[in-house]
This record gives C-alpha cells, structure tokens and sequence, in this order.
C-alpha cells in the first residue's frame, strides 16, 4: 500500500469545530449523519496531503517529519486512516 496514491471522493462538506475537523459525506444533497468521520490534528495533516499525487510512503515521510515520529510509525497510522476512509468512500485509491 505504501505506493498507493489516493484523493478525496466527491460530494463532502468538511468543518472545522472546537479543534477537530469533520467530514460529512453528501449523499442526494443531504448530509449523511450516520458517515461522518471526525479528524484530529494529525488526521487533518493526512487529509490536507491527499493531493492525488503523493503516495502513502511520501505522506508518512512528511507526518514522520512534522511530528518528530518514527517514519514506520508514521507510515502505520496513515496506512490505517487511509483504509478506513476508503471502506466509507471518502478517499479512493488512483
């Protein structure tokens, strides 16, 4: 997977609220309640990173690098976002 580009998926409203930065899918116009995916600092760094260019390995490095972690660390917690904003259809794989 750390080849694997991904970018958003279509129709999503995102907000920022007290610190943390959520995203609502939009489905038939409406907001889908029940599928909104709540980010935290870091989730939001990764989700500014999705750019349709950079790969999983090239967002790790740069979560790695402005959070002073270890870059395998990195790499496994953009790994598992990534997967489940997949599996509700906020990002997909190019």
């Amino acid at each position: 997977m750390q080849n694997t580009v991904f970018v958003k998926g279509n129709d999503l409203l995102t907000r920022h609220i007290a610190g943390e930065t959520l995203i609502v899918p939009v489905r038939g116009r409406v907001g889908d309640l029940d599928s909104i995916f709540t980010l935290n600092e870091v989730g939001l760094s990764i989700w500014t990173l999705l750019d349709g260019r950079a790969d999983v390995a090239q967002i790790a490095k740069a979560i790695s690098e402005e959070y002073d972690v270890p870059e395998a660390e990195a790499a496994q917690d953009v790994t598992e976002l990534l997967a489940s904003m997949a599996e509700v259809g906020l990002v997909a794989a190019v």
